[in-house]
């Protein structure tokens, strides 16, 4: 009933315009015109089928993604991978009664790596603004697998099991809807801060990375992940971290503005590509590689 209301959005509109003059009647069209456009471009990270891929991409085994003896193999289990160098920074760097036992994933999706970060933090908040994609976080939680189905090819499909490891301990966990560039500011401090993927698909990222210092507790691990994918479908030009000349006609990239922004509140640990690779069907499929950064927040 919602997608046949937006589509008859323009046309009810569009009649309001013809039987209405004046500026105020064209901006309201203006506006829930943009709206309409901004929720269509959103809905896609509620549909079935993008929750189904982020399931594999977060859950499934090798030969659940990649289903040949060829292929970039060391490119799946990303999310696991993502918690693992968290994990092995708060082991052997951290000192841990300095700092909270707890952690936060922003921008979580399935909550893979929330999960796996509850083997070692006492408590693990994941945030994500999709709905359907914390629905099905709290799912897991409760439940600890769920059933789902991946596309093969047309209407032709295989279907899976996601498992969170039997072994953690999922009461540990919480998951709830939530905006990165707009989080609840009782939210408190945390030993470990994630967001892997996110900062370039946030429509204003400054307004993220400035949250950060007062979110990562003095002495805790922040963890951004990010391909650099900047695209104005998400994100306005005039926002963008890098990917662009300044005025001097020299390049800016990514990480120059990461190391400029977080530079005064964190301290560099170490910077690496970390590959992923993301089942679509079972012959198509994205293969990227991500800038990690890891950094400690000053004392």
């Amino acid at each position: 009933m919602l997608s046949q209301a937006m589509e008859r959005l323009p046309t009810i509109i569009s009649t309001a315009l013809l039987a209405t003059s004046g500026v105020a009647v064209y901006s309201t069209y203006k506006l829930l015109t943009i709206d309409s456009e901004r929720q269509a471009k959103e809905n896609v990270y509620e549909t079935t089928k993008l929750v189904n891929q982020y399931l594999v991409f977060h859950y499934g085994s090798p030969r659940e993604v990649l289903r040949y003896d060829f292929g970039p193999t060391n490119s799946v289990d990303f999310a696991r991978r993502v918690a693992d160098e968290c994990l092995k920074v708060y082991r052997s760097k951290i000192n841990k009664m300095k700092v909270p036992r707890r952690a936060l994933d922003i921008g979580c999706a399935v909550g893979r790596t929330v999960f796996e970060l509850a083997r070692d933090f006492e408590h693990v908040t994941g945030i994500d603004y999709s709905q359907a994609f914390i629905d099905t976080c709290c799912v897991l939680k409760d439940q600890g697998s769920l059933d789902y189905s991946v596309q093969d090819e047309g209407d032709l499909s295989t279907q899976l099991k996601a498992i969170v490891d039997p072994t953690i301990d999922r009461t540990r966990v919480h998951f709830q809807q939530g905006d990165a560039c707009n989080l609840p500011l009782d939210i408190g401090q945390f030993g470990c801060v994630v967001a892997a993927n996110l900062t370039c698909r946030l429509p204003n990222p400054y307004d993220f990375l400035n949250r950060l210092p007062n979110l990562v507790a003095p002495g805790g691990i922040l963890m951004l992940t990010t391909p650099c994918t900047w695209l104005e479908q998400f994100t306005p030009k005039s926002n963008w971290l890098g990917g662009y000349m300044d005025k001097n006609q020299q390049p800016v990239t990514t990480f120059d503005t990461l190391k400029k922004i977080l530079g005064p509140d964190f301290d560099l640990i170490e910077d690496k590509n970390m590959p992923f690779f993301i089942r679509e069907t079972a012959r198509k499929n994205q293969w990227s590689v991500t800038h990690a950064t890891i950094w400690i927040r000053k004392e």
